[in-house]
């Protein structure tokens, strides 16, 4: 727990302190949870779950412990979300419920929240406020700004935090992606406009910052996948990839469709992740496009492009089943 000692001192009085404490995220992978506290006033940044390691045995995700929030959570102002993945989401069915609070996010990461929810708490009915990139809004001693950064999912935001003990910047996840899939750009110049003015605490998104290059833009993905449907036309191609990555989902789509070819789903959560990015305008993708996962067989091998789950080997994903030919709909 870091303690940011206020700049008023007052003989009298106990100095006022803002008090920052991770319950997760740092130096780790996933459990993303960030504690805010100003007096009686604490805001929450995110509640994320994360995957177990070989050694877990038994075990299906780890949660950050939040017996210090469940103590104090008269004084909770809400819980604001960076964006939509598991590891800044996940644990919410599983703390929310305990904490009662407000839940304040994008129209896409509260969707996708709102899936969870309904699946691992579906008797709780959850208080969701819709912001947007750009918008302000007050918390008890808290004021956040939502600042626009493109990510591996959309609607990703930073946060700049104005307290009384000065401004706390929060990046978010980023990926500083210049020709971004939805045009929507970082918002480099809000990030500046705080740092003009004197940032007390800044916290980044640190994952492979070690590694030496830069990622490419997603751009190059359309590419790809195009070059790889001309060199294979007589073939049936299988995609994998994350059922958040929605700008990826996109361009598949997109890359299917030039090529006349169907689309088959396979995984739960790439299905109720398309259905979900139709529904607010994330995804655009017609209705003929797509076949449902039971009927991929009867297209012809050079008509079909399967889109799964799995890229990361998953051992239930649809990628892995169908390389065991356990699936019950596709065969390789």
């Amino acid at each position: 727990m870091a303690r940011i000692k206020s700049r008023k001192r007052s003989p009298a009085s106990t100095p006022a302190e803002l008090r920052f404490i991770p319950l997760g995220g740092f130096g780790e992978i996933g459990k993303n949870m960030l504690v805010f506290e100003y007096g009686e006033d604490i805001l929450v940044v995110d509640s994320g779950l994360k995957f177990p390691d070989e050694e877990m045995f038994g075990i299906d995700f780890v949660i950050p412990d939040a017996t210090y929030l469940v103590e104090k959570k008269k004084n909770i102002r809400g819980i604001v979300l960076t964006h939509g993945h598991e590891d800044h989401t996940g644990a919410l069915p599983f703390v929310l419920p305990q904490l009662d609070v407000p839940l304040y996010g994008t129209a896409l990461t509260l969707g996708l929240a709102r899936g969870k929810l309904s699946e691992f708490a579906p008797s709780y009915e959850p208080r969701m406020q819709e912001v947007r990139a750009g918008e302000t809004i007050e918390l008890g001693a808290f004021r956040i700004t939502f600042v626009a950064v493109c990510h591996s999912i959309p609607d990703g935001v930073g946060l700049i935090i104005e307290t009384p003990e000065g401004i706390v910047v929060h990046t978010g996840d980023f990926k500083l992606d210049p020709t971004p899939i939805d045009g929507r750009l970082t918002d480099y110049n809000a990030f500046a406009e705080a740092g003009k003015k004197g940032v007390r605490l800044f916290i980044s998104d640190s994952t492979n910052a070690e590694r030496p290059g830069h990622t490419p833009s997603e751009n190059i993905v359309g590419k790809s996948l195009e070059q790889i449907l001309r060199l294979h036309k007589n073939r049936r191609i299988v995609v994998a990839a994350f059922a958040s990555n929605i700008h990826r989902t996109q361009q598949v789509f997109d890359a299917a469709a030039r090529f006349n070819r169907k689309v088959a789903l396979l995984g739960r959560s790439m299905v109720a992740n398309v259905e979900l990015s139709r529904k607010l305008g994330y995804i655009q993708v017609s209705d003929d496009l797509l076949v449902p996962a039971s009927e991929a067989e009867r297209i012809p091998a050079n008509r079909l492009l399967v889109l799964t789950t799995g890229s990361q080997g998953e051992p239930f994903s649809g990628l892995v089943l169908m390389s065991k030919g356990e699936h019950r709909h596709i065969l390789l």
